[in-house]
């Protein structure tokens, strides 16, 4: 409880604007301005970025970091973990409730596929480069573009690839057999052991992705399944495909294993 001339931090006034002094561990704060998160306490990694209108609850107190140190920080809206500056809130965040998550079912979605696939498109058309952690644009990582694009239309998937793999419905796919696969669903790649790569099913086999400069157009590019297509980047995601999949509802922002 406050002592008699404090504020509870806690229990702060929401649109109180942030303030080193507030951002202990448990305050949610909105963001009126975009972030950085990074992906480790020091360094320049970079794990994602949040745009404004997304909300944030501090799980490190700021007046426990030494001067410098970045704040333990996780997005509500897809429960996604990541360190930040304390610097960064400033001016860009205000105390606020925690917020609900909206229950969005399938039919819903497919109602607002068309939207996913505009918003994709749109980046697509803009000049780009490739971005791990990038989900602000006009620069992206494979699944921020994805998260992105799906968010415009108010629906939540998670964060990384891996974790949007397991969180859709699976869809049978295999070079060359596409039939089953719609458009707005999910197409994931990577070894064996693990999904490291996603893009967005467009129709026909032809998918829309953002992929770095190693396999990849270093950007946004447009690619199929077709089983003969030379082409050495779709060649490449060919031989790569897990599966595919079907988002089946919005997340609730519950924190999902690594």
């Amino acid at each position: 409880m406050a002592t008699l001339g404090t504020i509870d931090p806690l229990h702060l006034a929401s649109g109180t604007p942030a303030a080193p002094e507030w951002l202990r561990a448990g305050t949610i704060w909105r963001l009126s301005g975009p972030v950085n998160l990074h992906s480790q306490p020091q360094g320049a990694g970079l794990a994602t970025q949040a745009w404004a209108g997304r909300h944030l609850q501090i799980l490190s107190s700021g007046q426990e970091a030494m001067p410098g140190q970045r704040l333990r920080v996780r997005l509500l809206e897809d429960g996604y973990p990541g360190w930040m500056d304390p610097a960064a809130l400033l001016g860009r965040a205000v105390a606020s409730a925690r917020p609900l998550a909206p229950a969005v079912t399938r039919r819903a979605i497919a109602q607002r596929l068309p939207q996913v696939l505009t918003f994709a498109k749109a980046a697509h058309d803009q000049p780009n480069t490739y971005l791990w952690g990038g989900s602000l644009g006009p620069n992206y990582d494979c699944s921020g573009l994805i998260q992105r694009a799906f968010a415009s239309a108010g629906i939540w998937i998670p964060r990384d690839a891996y974790l949007q793999e397991r969180f859709c419905q699976p869809v049978a796919v295999q070079p060359g057999h596409t039939q089953l696969l719609a458009p707005g669903d999910l197409i994931f790649f990577g070894p064996p052991r693990r999904c490291t790569h996603v893009g967005l099913h467009l129709g026909a086999g032809t998918y829309l992705h953002s992929s770095g400069s190693a396999h990849g157009r270093n950007g946004i590019g447009l690619d199929t399944l077709a089983p003969h297509n030379p082409d050495p980047v779709a060649r490449h995601y060919r031989l790569e495909l897990r599966g595919a999949g079907r988002v089946m509802h919005s997340h609730d922002g519950s924190p999902l294993p690594a």
